[in-house]
């Protein structure tokens, strides 16, 4: 069956869309509906690069098949690029962890908004996320762009670099005890996204062993954000990390390990107070149109986030998103003066996360 409406072409293979979905969809795409994972393996080999489609949505009853040919439409030139979404009855853990293994946009499980589906789609296409990389989005042009104010940075300069002098002879026999700890670098670099999904170096005293970051993904079932039926948890903390050194436990626990971003302070990377800048595969899960607000404020060494649920078990993916979202529509300098006065209390954490 083909809708014919104006706009991007959306193929939508699969029985169960409703004459209320296809109306909503067909806004603003043209869909083209297959009922079965064979027809749309026949009309994907039939394509040209004049008739690809903008977006595949595809329902999951046989897993099998349905992810043999989305490695055929990763494996093709023509469509490595599409948007891929998955739809699905029920949440299915493994399902969702092979979703992301494959590097689809999106999975949904019922109940879904078709609405919010469709302003999802809408979002990866505007920005051009053909190809989940979350570089391609630090070279956009923004809707609105954050300009750090004067006095903001004003002090940001002073605090920092006042800190830091302060601290000096304090921070030099913390590097001098983890060279003796453990093998690596003193300070532990990496990218991070923040204000506008701009990328830089994050810099941290080093608190794990050399080669963590390729054990993460072996220790994803330990995340401290539980899965709330959305499809995928954009944050990662582990608990009780088994890759964190004896030294780097302390360090954690007492925020020691942050003073080195007061440097990114410096630099202008981000401000003493705003949302955390994240990884880039947490970023990357971070681009609907509901949860980007949070790049469109400025980003921080502490936040709403530290003074709120910080190591709290409780604390769930969407909780998080929620606060992140409302310090980048409501921060102030009132506001940043109280966050600053209660993250004290907050450096000391009770749990290992």
């Amino acid at each position: 069956m083909d809708y014919n409406y104006k706009g991007m072409r959306l193929v939508y293979c699969g029985t169960e869309l409703s004459a209320e979905s296809a109306e909503v969809l067909g806004q603003e795409y043209n869909i083209f509906h297959l009922d079965d994972p064979s027809k749309l393996e026949a009309y994907l080999s039939s394509l040209s690069l004049f008739s690809t489609p903008d977006v595949i949505m595809i329902e999951v009853k046989e897993q099998e098949a349905v992810f043999a040919i989305i490695a055929k439409i990763k494996n093709n030139p023509l469509t490595s690029g599409l948007i891929i979404v998955l739809l699905a009855q029920q949440h299915d853990a493994k399902l969702r962890a092979r979703a992301i293994k494959a590097k689809i946009h999106d999975l949904y499980f019922l109940p879904y908004q078709m609405e919010d589906l469709k302003d999802r789609l809408n979002f990866l296409i505007k920005f051009k996320l053909i190809k989940p990389n979350i570089e391609q989005l630090s070279v956009i042009k923004k809707q609105k762009e954050y300009i750090i104010p004067t006095t903001k940075r004003m002090f940001d300069v002073v605090a920092a670099g006042g800190v830091l002098l302060v601290l000096s002879p304090f921070l030099l026999i913390v590097a001098l005890f983890i060279k003796l700890d453990s093998k690596g670098p003193v300070i532990y670099k990496s990218k991070r996204v923040g204000t506008g999904y701009k990328i830089f170096d994050f810099y941290k005293f080093r608190s794990m062993k050399a080669g963590a970051d390729l054990e993460l993904k072996n220790l994803s079932a330990l995340n401290q954000y539980a899965d709330d039926g959305s499809g995928t948890n954009a944050f990662v903390k582990i608990k009780n990390d088994p890759r964190v050194t004896k030294l780097g436990n302390f360090l954690r626990k007492s925020s020691i390990d942050e003073i080195p971003q007061l440097l990114n302070v410096l630099k202008g990377d981000m401000s003493l107070v705003g949302n955390r800048p994240l990884p880039l595969y947490e970023a990357e899960m971070l681009t609907s149109n509901e949860w980007s607000m949070r790049f469109l404020g400025p980003s921080g060494l502490t936040g709403l986030w530290q003074i709120s649920k910080r190591g709290k078990a409780d604390m769930s993916d969407t909780e998080r998103k929620k606060l992140d979202n409302f310090y980048a529509r409501n921060y102030s300098v009132w506001f940043d003066m109280s966050i600053m006065l209660k993250t004290f209390p907050a450096l000391f954490q009770r749990e290992k996360v």
